[in-house]
């Protein structure tokens, strides 16, 4: 029995040219309409893996991993500082563009990401969806630097404040202000105040002398004891009551 032989089917010349221009594996710069570029690897048209990305407006730079088209995974955030160089003002976890330190730490368990605001200021320390939240240090301008909650880009939960001469305020915050129980520790003068606090401001507690002889300008008299029945309770009292109206 003769054997016929099949035609061959051809693809059209359009599907070997769309196949030939997916961008995938490592390619050269592109260029976008607008003027950014990037050079990097690809995957089906999206920028997938490790990539730089320049943007023409600003002339900032990202450098680092990508995925599906949107910076996902560890990379550095960079600005043009004036002199032909660059400096660095975000170098951490990314998830879908944006700064997110749950994604950093699944794949290196270490939990932050550091960004840069000035050279003398700056946070490192876990985020989400953009913002710092969870715990973290942040290293301000003036020299102080506070460690601990953070949550919506503010200091949220329990954390210490310490001031440039060592004097230093532990307890609770809220909306980035010292609210609800906390301690300050007045190290210089050798005291400690151990009360509440309402938007910065200490409402109701007690100062008591803390290491006073060891302290560098101690206060000229110590303080005198309370001379109050049950003096603990009553401030107990005072504290629970103003925590209730302030609810």
């Amino acid at each position: 029995m003769p054997h016929i032989k099949q035609p061959k089917v051809k693809e059209p010349l359009w599907k070997d040219w769309d196949y030939l221009a997916q961008k995938k594996g490592v390619r050269h710069t592109v260029y976008s309409v607008n003027g950014d570029q990037y050079t990097g690897e690809w995957l089906d048209n999206k920028k997938d893996g490790k990539g730089t990305y320049k943007w023409k407006e600003n002339g900032a730079l990202y450098d680092g991993d990508w995925k599906r088209g949107k910076r996902n995974g560890f990379g550095t955030y960079s600005m043009p500082d004036g002199k032909g160089g660059y400096k660095k003002e975000y170098s951490g976890g990314w998830k879908n563009d944006m700064r997110h330190a749950s994604f950093f730490l699944t794949f290196t368990q270490k939990g932050y990401g550091t960004q840069f605001y000035t050279e003398e200021e700056y946070y490192e320390g876990e985020w989400y969806a953009d913002k710092r939240s969870g715990w973290g240090r942040m290293y301000y301008r003036d020299g102080t630097i506070y460690e601990g909650e953070w949550y919506d880009d503010q200091r949220n939960g329990q954390g210490m404040l310490r001031l440039t001469n060592e004097n230093r305020y532990e307890g609770s915050w809220r909306d980035d202000k010292k609210n609800g129980p906390g301690k300050f520790f007045y190290l210089t003068t050798g005291q400690i105040y151990e009360g509440v606090w309402n938007n910065d401001i200490a409402k109701c507690g007690s100062m008591k002398d803390f290491n006073r002889d060891e302290a560098p300008k101690p206060t000229k008299y110590p303080i005198p004891d309370v001379k109050l029945y049950n003096s603990d309770a009553v401030l107990q009292d005072a504290e629970e009551q103003f925590l209730h109206d302030h609810e």
